[in-house]
């Protein structure tokens, strides 16, 4: 009993200490860079890496309770992106000391921003297919190929690039992960205008572009190894996050393109609180439901009262709560020294679930309200004044953006297929060619 006791007193420590830590350390009148600089060397930008990574080595519950204390602490949060949440994590795993000093360091202090270069046309579903070619030359690579749905490739300074070293090896043997220069000739970014109005993907041509052997991460044709730590990241991140009506917040963006870095700080939060009026971080007995932003929409349209959509309520309600208690039921087998076969898979298809039913339940509540919105920033303000205001304008967004999420990643089908082999040990289908070398394979058209 005093073991565990002592347990729960050390997991408290972590929250604390960013309390204090955030006392001493937060003040709005720095540039973003300096605040940024401060959160990321002391380790709170990115808490789950390990200590001698740039993080403390917290679980995934801790870090997010850390995100929560920084928020409410009325502090700028750490720099968002890809950089923080696939590349860091990735480059800890397979980069070397120097990789981990050279690009992590510019990850958690906001210096750089980061695009996935994964995805192209014909190879989506079927990562392994992918044809972007990264010939030698010297201690140089040259690459030619073509990516796309390239999430703030417009915006980003590096890419997680994957491309094909050895065409004549199986298709998963041949592929290496490369740190890419985004700002250099040869590189091209195209904007892909989606349904929600935004443009946040981009297809990403390769003429003649170079990236040093320095920048690979991993071993030469290991990339499908790396490839699937950066996918194991992205979709635990999936399956742990939520997507119902949010407020827009103020955010800050890292890298060099947006120019947010020489910024005053105290201008990207909503109100800074001195120090000593900072609220306490809410317990886990105090939690709000999941499902407490489709609840006020509710309640805002009146109608919180309608059985259907009380039980829409209690759905997403008790989905959500299934999601975050199999992030803890993993958290408690790592703990242990085992772990859950698959949960980033079961995860995901989850969360696609839980998308799916935030985007029906909110249209479902807002009604014909839900047929308006803002595809272009000057219509916002016209859009806020109509019932519901940003609330309602979030549902809409978030409805338009559902799609996305059982596509991105890994379709829902993949996910399946990777539950049932790799999870089940059920056998592969029929025609398998996995084994081919990859200049071997059949071509479509």
């Amino acid at each position: 009993m005093a073991t565990v006791e002592t347990n729960a007193a050390l997991e408290a420590d972590p929250i604390q200490e960013l309390s204090d830590w955030l006392e001493n350390n937060w003040n709005p009148d720095l540039t973003v860079a300096e605040w940024w600089e401060r959160l990321g060397l002391s380790g709170w930008s990115a808490p789950m890496l390990p200590p001698d990574r740039y993080g403390r080595g917290l679980s995934r519950r801790d870090a997010l309770r850390a995100t929560r204390a920084i928020a409410a602490f009325g502090a700028l949060a750490p720099p968002g992106g890809l950089g923080l949440g696939l590349a860091a994590p990735t480059i800890a795993t397979h980069g070397t000391s120097e990789q981990v000093e050279r690009y992590v360091r510019d990850i958690v202090t906001g210096q750089r921003a980061w695009c996935q270069l994964f995805s192209e046309p014909g190879a989506g579903s079927d990562l392994a297919g992918l044809n972007t070619r990264a010939v030698r030359d010297g201690d140089m690579w040259v690459v030619n190929g073509q990516k796309v749905w390239t999430s703030g490739g417009h915006m980003a300074d590096l890419g997680m690039l994957l491309a094909r070293t050895n065409p004549e090896a199986p298709k998963h043997q041949g592929i290496t992960w490369f740190a890419l220069d985004m700002h250099q000739p040869g590189v091209e970014v195209r904007p892909l205008r989606q349904m929600t109005g935004g443009a946040n993907f981009n297809e990403v041509f390769f003429t003649d572009a170079v990236v040093s052997d320095e920048a690979r991460i991993g071993d030469l044709n290991n990339g499908w190894t790396v490839a699937n730590t950066t996918l194991h990241f992205e979709r635990s991140g999936m399956g742990a996050g939520g997507d119902g009506p949010q407020g827009r917040g103020f955010s800050a963006a890292p890298g060099t393109v947006v120019g947010h870095l020489d910024r005053r700080v105290g201008d990207f939060v909503r109100r800074s609180r001195p120090a000593a009026e900072a609220p306490p971080v809410e317990p886990e007995s105090r939690r709000p439901s999941p499902a407490a932003s489709h609840i006020e929409l509710a309640r805002s349209f009146g109608k919180d009262r309608d059985p259907a959509i009380r039980q829409g309520l209690a759905r997403l309600h008790t989905l959500r709560e299934l999601s975050r208690m199999n992030t803890e039921r993993h958290r408690a087998a790592l703990a242990s020294g085992s772990d859950i076969r698959g949960i980033a898979n079961f995860s995901k298809l989850l969360m696609a679930d839980i998308v799916r039913l935030a985007r029906d339940l909110g249209l479902q509540i807002v009604g014909t309200r839900g047929t308006l919105h803002a595809y272009r920033d000057e219509d916002r303000d016209v859009v806020l004044k109509q019932a519901g205001g940003e609330a309602a304008a979030a549902a809409t967004a978030q409805a338009l953006g559902a799609q996305a999420l059982p596509i991105f990643g890994g379709t829902d089908q993949i996910q399946r297929n990777i539950i049932g082999e790799r999870a089940l040990g059920l056998p592969k289908e029929p025609g398998d060619l996995s084994a081919v070398p990859f200049n071997q394979l059949p071509r479509n058209g």
